[in-house]
């Protein structure tokens, strides 16, 4: 086991994030909650005393490439040592959650393994690995709500876009996830605790804030009577915030979008035209084994409502291809509606199946190869359908809020309302800034622009023709 560093004001913290936005959030409040101890990040896990994999369980390849990186950091922290200084290792995150114990038996350099409702005990858990000179585990659902232990958001370096968690955790239980086992019963945090967090971020220059949850729509945080707010409402509070310009929220399920929040796209302009609603399947009958609760139908009703409140939504989604007993017909059905849902990104994945899900057990497991050509024919669908959703930007004039460098010298970039990454020619003294662009070209994952003037972008987003 490692010991502490000779000097404890030096110490450096390396934390590589896998997974969705919500890790990427509860890596910065890790690196948060460790400055206190004298821990300051470096982009070399080489060089850091302590190394953080905040992981993610959600597909296989995802676990297995932890235990990859595990291996090259073994074997930084056996160079260190030969120097004479000690790297610590901790696994945090869903994985960890999910392996416990099992992971320091398979990668027995590992220090400490934290599930994601235990971080804020990171300090205490370091403290604890370098005295005893042990192993720690900690992947218990502790009582306390962790946000409340963790330390106000540090300023730091700041980008202009944000994420914020306001709900973790799902009830829905369906039958390939694992998130209620990793990250437990749903639960929404305080509107206050939220309010607070992103006039916090607003303050120390973020400009877009991402509302994050595993089923973000299902948020019901309770307001200063005890009351229950829905997101729609949370959402209209923190449009109130100055310094706020965009609001956008993930991930959504079908059956948590109520017309509240549908009309909230119509009636907020500081609401990004994006939706990412997961459908899944277009096949009923696959979506009742995968406990989904809604039908094709249902979907498509949802959509519509959408559009109908704003014209201009940019729809994206996450689809599965091969799940148990998923036929050609279940199958045509997702491209049909895949195809009729008109999207401009989507996140598609061959069915994996995760331990102690109940769909890992399901008979009639689909052969790999029809996996892999399922996919194949489904992402050249979806390709088509973001080509086509980019170039109708073409000759448009967005607002983009800029985030940091472009590609290339003399060049910044930013994102659209609709999420699309632009890059134009400009100074880095706009970064921070919203300002029109007229939209020149479309490349295969980015628009390139001219920018028309750095002064602050005030009109409404206008709806595509």
């Amino acid at each position: 086991m490692a010991q502490p560093p000779e000097n404890p004001l030096a110490k450096k913290l390396h934390i590589k994030t896998f997974g969705c936005q919500m890790n990427q959030y509860d890596s910065e409040r890790m690196a948060e909650a460790l400055a206190p101890e004298g821990y300051a990040l470096t982009g070399d896990a080489a060089e850091a005393d302590l190394v953080i994999l905040n992981t993610c369980h959600i597909r296989e390849k995802a676990a297995e490439k932890v235990y990859s990186e595990l291996g090259r950091v073994r074997l930084a922290k056996e160079r260190r040592r030969r120097e004479g200084r000690d790297t610590l290792i901790a696994v945090a995150g869903c994985v960890a959650q999910a392996e416990g114990q099992e992971i320091m038996a398979r990668a027995p350099a590992v220090d400490i393994v934290v599930g994601p409702q235990s971080y804020h005990r990171l300090a205490a858990l370091v403290a604890e690995a370098l005295a005893s000179g042990k192993g720690v585990v900690a992947t218990d659902f502790p009582a306390e709500d962790k946000f409340a232990h963790l330390p106000e958001r540090s300023p730091g370096k700041r980008r202009p876009s944000a994420f914020v968690t306001v709900q973790e955790g799902c009830d829905k239980f369906c039958t390939f996830c694992v998130v209620p086992y990793t990250r437990g019963a749903e639960y929404s945090r305080a509107p206050s605790e939220i309010i607070e967090e992103a006039e916090r971020l607003g303050a120390q220059g973020a400009r877009e804030i991402t509302l994050l949850g595993q089923n973000v729509n299902a948020y019901h945080g309770a307001g200063p009577n005890g009351s229950p707010w829905t997101l729609a409402r949370l959402l209209r509070r923190l449009a109130q915030v100055p310094s706020i310009a965009r609001l956008r929220y993930t991930t959504s399920h079908p059956l948590d979008m109520d017309e509240e929040l549908i009309s909230l796209f119509a009636d907020e302009p500081k609401l990004m035209p994006y939706l990412h609603l997961p459908f899944q399947s277009g096949s009923d009958r696959i979506l009742k084994a995968m406990n989904r609760r809604n039908t094709a139908a249902d979907y498509e009703a949802v959509i519509a409502k959408v559009r109908k409140a704003r014209p201009d939504i940019a729809l994206s989604t996450d689809i599965i291809v091969g799940f148990p007993g998923e036929t050609d017909r279940d199958f045509e059905a997702t491209m049909a509606l895949a195809a009729r849902a008109r999207l401009a990104q989507a996140f598609t994945f061959k069915y994996s199946a995760r331990p102690g899900t109940p769909a890992a057990g399901f008979p009639d497991q689909v052969p790999e190869a029809a996996k892999h050509e399922r996919l194949r024919a489904l992402q050249s669908l979806i390709d088509g359908q973001r080509r086509a959703f980019d170039r109708a930007m073409i000759g448009r004039r967005l607002p983009v809020l800029f985030e940091g460098k472009g590609r290339k010298p003399g060049q910044i970039a930013g994102r659209s309302p609709y999420l699309q990454p632009v890059y134009v020619e400009g100074s880095e003294a706009h970064v921070g800034q919203i300002a029109p662009v007229d939209i020149l070209a479309a490349s295969p994952n980015s628009l390139n622009g001219v920018m028309k003037s750095g002064f602050e972008w005030r009109e409404p987003v206008q709806a595509a023709e």
